[in-house]
């Protein structure tokens, strides 16, 4: 038995389908990681919580855990969440070390999978399509603008005609909007890429929008390309974060981090205290029937939709 483990951490979702396909990606990846203990962990709305999941491990007698955010970019959840969960274990369990590896960020094997993705619901007729490639939506800009970047190289990578990108929320412009005006640039087929690690609420809307607008447009051809899943490729890239933490430099890209830098707009949440905002709904799990609301009414610097 070894003393070090790695821990997947996930975002959690009201949605079973959702836990299921992360629970389904998290056993693709031991293998890839044998030669470590293996746990699950969620923020909220499922169970184990970041911290049960931790303590499990512990208990099984783990000194080392590498977490892994099973999360794409590097917002709040990444920057305060997760940090938070980890710093506030190992401060009441100082045997035990707790080490927090990077986002899985635009990343060449991600761009990959993507494209493979996308091709299956677009083999032919590119430079006739346009792609729109929706992200979760955040108020951090720099994570934001990560949508773009993807949106652009799979655009000039696949040869489509043109691209836009949009948010299931928070951000905008939102998938409804960037639908239609995607619809009025004259190409004859438009393809919807949810770029999301796993099924939700917020695919399932983004699918479901799409279905409405292209109730509005007959003449143009709507597709839905499926989203990153658990794709040999993704399960690849943590497996490379992992790899970092043991060998590398985990280091985010923090240039134009909104918490470190004075970012137009947002200069006011330079140096905002690092904490954790999931206490008042950690544990609750999708089996459970609960009166709470994840409004996100109580002050805190990052909003998002529920999942």
């Amino acid at each position: 038995m070894t003393d070090t483990a790695v821990m997947l951490c996930g975002h959690g979702s009201r949605d079973p389908e959702a836990i299921e396909e992360f629970e389904r990606a998290a056993k693709g990846l031991r293998p890839r990681l044998s030669a470590y203990e293996f746990g699950t962990g969620y923020l909220e709305f499922a169970r184990p919580t970041i911290r049960d999941g931790l303590a499990a491990l512990a208990g099984r007698g783990v000194r080392r855990i590498y977490a892994v955010p099973g999360m794409l970019f590097a917002a709040s959840h990444v920057k305060n969440d997760l940090p938070w969960e980890m710093n506030s274990f190992a401060a009441a369990n100082p045997g035990v070390e707790v080490l927090l590896a990077r986002d899985l960020a635009i990343d060449a094997k991600l761009l990959a999978a993507a494209a493979a993705r996308i091709a299956a619901a677009v083999p032919d007729g590119r430079d006739e399509t346009l792609l729109v490639v929706v992200g979760r939506g955040t108020n951090d800009p720099d994570a934001n603008s990560n949508i773009s970047k993807v949106a652009r190289m799979l655009w000039e990578g696949m040869g489509f005609g043109w691209a836009e990108v949009a948010f299931s929320g928070v951000a905008h412009p939102r998938v409804a909007a960037a639908l239609r005006r995607s619809a009025g640039l004259g190409l004859r087929r438009v393809v919807v890429f949810p770029y999301f690690l796993f099924t939700g609420i917020l695919v399932k809307r983004i699918y479901a929008e799409t279905d409405a607008v292209a109730e509005e447009f007959p003449a143009i051809d709507f597709v839905k390309a499926g989203y990153l899943g658990d794709h040999d490729l993704v399960l690849d890239t943590f497996a490379d974060r992992v790899d970092e933490l043991v060998h590398g430099n985990p280091v985010m890209n923090c240039q134009l981090c909104k918490y470190r830098a004075q970012i137009v707009g947002y200069e006011g949440e330079v140096g905002t205290p690092q904490e954790g905002h999931h206490h008042h709904v950690r544990g609750i799990g999708v089996d459970h029937h609960h009166d709470h609301h994840h409004h996100h009414d109580h002050p805190h610097p990052h909003p998002h939709a529920d999942d």
